[in-house]
């Protein structure tokens, strides 16, 4: 069973503006709690147990807040301060402090509901480590609730994954929670770089993988949205 998850909670937020001004993204409230805690209440929900939080806008405000939480989970911080790596040099940077066994990768700023599933439980019972190197929590397109983009990904019989093409539209958008295998972290092409250097490893050796949500998500992005989701969670 995976136990372990990076929650990735050290972007500037420029798009939440100017919610961010003065507290991190993962810190704004939506529903009544911050959206890291949403995160944080789903793996918990899942059997994570220990989580990799990398930090770097408004750093200390992150890292107190997590020693508010309370709970079964032990929290270790990827500390990003002097420079912010994006997700795949975050993920190079975390690499000793999440071991070497599959993990958990989730976004802090996308909200998840479960279907008739617990959607982590799903995601574990789908992973196999013998023919897939990361496999992505998809959402429908027509289902990807605040989402602008034209979709990420087309995913065959198997749930084997494609790219979408330039100027076309793709089925599954990517909802931010993943299944990775610490083998992918390997030859990163420099310091600061995107997880997609990863994916495009994992498509060109057949081993990219996708599996549909059943439940509801939400992209939380900029501050119009955060009505709109309020309203969906209490309203339906």
């Amino acid at each position: 069973m995976i136990d372990t998850a990076m929650l990735m909670a050290a972007g500037l937020g420029k798009r939440m503006r100017p919610l961010t001004a003065t507290r991190p993204k993962p810190l704004v409230k939506v529903a009544g709690k911050p959206l890291m805690d949403h995160a944080l209440d789903r793996l918990e929900a899942g059997g994570i147990r220990k989580v990799i939080v990398n930090v770097h806008y408004l750093a200390d405000t992150v890292e107190a807040h997590l020693r508010t939480r309370k709970g079964g989970m032990a929290f270790a911080v990827s500390n990003e301060r002097a420079k912010l790596l994006e997700t795949g040099g975050g993920l190079i940077h975390a690499a000793p402090l999440l071991g070497d066994k599959p993990f958990f990768c989730a976004n802090s700023d996308n909200l998840w509901i479960d279907g008739p599933q617990e959607t982590l439980g799903m995601m574990q019972r789908i992973w196999n480590p013998d023919r897939m190197d990361a496999l992505l929590l998809l959402v429908p397109l027509a289902r990807a609730h605040c989402h602008t983009g034209q979709g990420d990904f087309h995913m065959d019989a198997s749930g084997r994954l494609t790219r979408r093409k330039t100027a076309h539209v793709a089925p599954f958008v990517f909802t931010g929670v993943q299944i990775m295998t610490p083998a992918l972290l390997r030859d990163p092409p420099g310091d600061v770089f995107s997880t997609n250097i990863f994916w495009d490893r994992a498509i060109e050796a057949g081993r990219l993988y996708g599996v549909s949500h059943q439940g509801l998500w939400f992209d939380v992005g900029t501050p119009k949205a955060i009505p709109v989701v309020e309203s969906m969670i209490t309203h339906g």
